[in-house]
């Protein structure tokens, strides 16, 4: 079991008030964007608590209207990491938090599920995340938006263990044009911004200072591996449909689709 943690931050630089943008379903319904994720991450197997953490009352007075369970953490907070550990607070050091992004409402219950379960299998590891093989359709998504200037998804490479080497919002690696396959896998990782934490990793990334690749990538996670933290990424299989998440408001439309062709409402 597992407590899912949905941070929301009303003051995004790139789409303020995302968390409240409104997304139509399959057969015309329009929630919010934290109301998909919340369906989203109430969809996982097993017992596993879910509530959202905000810095704003306009969020929670949204989440009350659907039926989820929010928390006012600080407006300190200065990323999605922050604000799971100030919800986190005291406790047994083993216990797992799972960082459920607010705006990654196509993120398949069955990465959530591996996620956990890979925590429970392995008590030693602190910290876990997925990176899902690009279709060329995403990888073309990617570099669509890094060719026009756009803060798009982001990717990961690992070493030869699968801990993460680095994270970016560049498209990594590179590969040149030519050795891209026309259709099937990219060799390529989008990380989905899906994390599993222990207690005491939380605790201590709470604690120390940001870093100077942190914020110039505007990547929480690239803390962990300043720290020295070993941040574990669970290669998944892509899911049978474009993952995007709701970066900048060009993506509300082919997340529309993909909700269509899933036909989720």
């Amino acid at each position: 079991m597992a407590t899912i943690v949905i941070p929301a931050r009303w003051a995004s630089s790139r789409f303020p008030g995302k968390p409240l943008a409104s997304i139509t379903g399959a057969r015309g319904t329009a929630r919010p964007l934290i109301e998909w994720s919340w369906r989203a991450a109430r969809s996982v197997p097993g017992d596993h608590k879910v509530v959202i953490a905000t810095d704003d009352a306009r969020i929670i007075d949204a989440v009350d209207a659907f039926g989820g369970e929010a928390v006012l953490t600080p407006e300190s907070c200065a990323n999605g990491t922050e604000r799971v550990a100030a919800f986190a607070g005291d406790g047994p050091e083993d216990e797992i938090f799972v960082n459920f992004q607010g705006d990654a409402l196509l993120t398949p219950p069955a990465y959530v599920a591996a996620l956990i379960a890979d925590m429970d299998l392995h008590a030693q590891r602190d910290v876990a995340t997925v990176g899902v093989r690009c279709t060329k359709s995403t990888y073309d998504h990617l570099v669509a938006d890094q060719v026009a200037g756009r803060v798009g998804g982001t990717t990961v490479v690992c070493d030869a263990r699968g801990d993460a080497l680095y994270f970016s919002k560049r498209v990594l690696p590179f590969i040149n044009p030519g050795e891209i396959p026309a259709d099937g896998e990219v060799p390529a990782l989008l990380h989905l911004g899906l994390y599993a934490y222990r207690r005491r990793a939380l605790s201590s990334y709470a604690a120390a200072p940001s870093c100077a690749l942190e914020r110039l990538e505007g990547l929480e996670q690239l803390r962990f591996l300043y720290m020295g933290q070993a941040l574990r990424v669970l290669a998944c299989d892509p899911p049978g449909w474009d993952a995007i998440e709701l970066n900048n408001p060009t993506d509300l439309a082919p997340i529309e689709t993909s909700l269509k062709a899933l036909d989720i409402d």
